[in-house]
């Protein structure tokens, strides 16, 4: 099943401003929250696919990808762009989005209904380089990198507490995470609601550190990454892949994997967009009289007739034979610039032969010869 565009799960127009972003969020997540429709499972996804389109319009680079290559900008694996977040991953961004005193008095406090805490701080991204050669590139590739960051740490599992009656209930703000403040004014009490100093919003505190990660609930380590790369891709294009970056503290969300694409110089073929450009090189001998010759392609070879009198600079055109577009059915195509090798060390016999040419009529260059267009007007004009 194919995904759908983001700016029309939240009925907004590809020019909306952050703030325009935020409110159709807003506006959608409380339409099919789940607490407002329990046990309906397509009002369930819905959420989810909102707050995936959000996740991504709401992130100027993200958005950027995606307007550029769609959602193919934003595959890198499994869940790679949103599709594999998490309700809690979810819930955790609330408070940015509605505010948590605002939203919790829609649906009995917190991020959902049962007044849940506030989860850890998040990891932050993690940004990697991926070089691809041009047959990858162009049929699209699957890679398994492994990656050395934060994860979470295995002996507490990201709780950062030694054992669970290590963790206690915060007395601060009783488990809520916050902490309510009444203020006397001019104009009446006027009440506050702050993240709890003491738990930073956990609701609860530990009496006793985790001994591996030392509270941390992450450790320093290394995780295998897949990476799916759709075809087309391009020098400087990122990918992002949701939650595989740093490990968050304490619980909260992992960070992004950002995945900047590099190209691995070709020995033959030189990339320009989605053609591919070739010079090839031939004798005096084989464009006099024609010839067929073999030329690399990006994904093996393909022969061409060289008609008898090519000029050099000629230029012939493989048509599909460049790179597919992203997220597209085009592909562009190579283009084969003729060179012709000139001697540059000749016996006496070869001179003697040469010398016998020269004022030969058809050895001399004519007028409509001296009038053809260079290399890069050819270009033009095939274009």
């Amino acid at each position: 099943m194919s995904k759908r565009d983001y700016y029309e799960i939240l009925g907004v127009s590809k020019t909306a401003t952050a703030d325009e972003i935020k409110k159709a969020y807003r506006k959608v997540a409380m339409k099919y929250h789940p607490d407002k429709n329990p046990g309906d499972k397509e009002a369930e996804e819905k959420f989810k696919e909102a707050a995936e389109a959000y996740e991504v319009l709401s992130d100027a680079n993200k958005r950027q990808q995606y307007d550029r290559f769609g959602h193919a900008g934003m595959r890198g694996g499994p869940g790679g762009g949103s599709g594999g977040m998490r309700m809690e991953d979810i819930f955790s961004n609330f408070g940015d989005v509605f505010g948590d005193d605002i939203f919790g008095s829609f649906f009995g406090g917190g991020a959902r209904g049962g007044g849940q805490q506030r989860r850890g701080s998040r990891g932050s991204n993690l940004r990697i380089k991926l070089k691809l050669t041009y047959a990858e590139i162009a049929n699209g590739v699957s890679k398994k990198i492994k990656v050395k960051k934060y994860v979470v740490c295995n002996t507490c599992a990201g709780s950062g507490a030694r054992d669970s009656n290590s963790v206690q209930t915060c007395t601060a703000c009783g488990g809520s995470g916050q902490v309510r403040q009444v203020t006397n004014t001019f104009l009446g009490q006027m009440q506050t609601v702050t993240t709890c100093p003491k738990c930073n919003g956990q609701g609860t505190t530990i009496t006793h550190k985790c001994n591996t990660c030392k509270g941390e609930g992450r450790v320093y380590g290394e995780e295998t990454v897949d990476i799916n790369v759709p075809a087309g891709v391009q020098e400087g294009m990122q990918m992002s892949i949701t939650g595989k970056g740093n490990a968050g503290e304490n619980g909260g969300p992992a960070g992004d994997l950002l995945i900047l694409i590099e190209e691995e110089r070709h020995p033959e073929l030189v990339r320009r967009d989605n053609d591919v450009l070739y010079n090839l090189t031939l004798s005096f001998y084989e464009v006099v009289f024609g010839t067929q010759v073999e030329v690399p392609t990006i994904d093996g070879s393909a022969k061409i007739k060289i008609p008898a009198g090519t000029q050099s600079g000629k230029v012939f055109k493989l048509k599909g034979k460049g790179f597919p577009e992203v997220n597209g059915y085009n592909k562009g195509d190579q283009l084969v610039q003729v060179s012709v090798y000139t001697p540059q060390h000749l016996t006496d016999s070869e001179k003697e032969a040469m010398e016998k040419l020269k004022d030969a009529p058809n050895f001399q260059p004519s007028e409509e010869a001296k009038k053809e267009k260079s290399f890069f007007d050819r270009i033009k004009d095939i274009f």
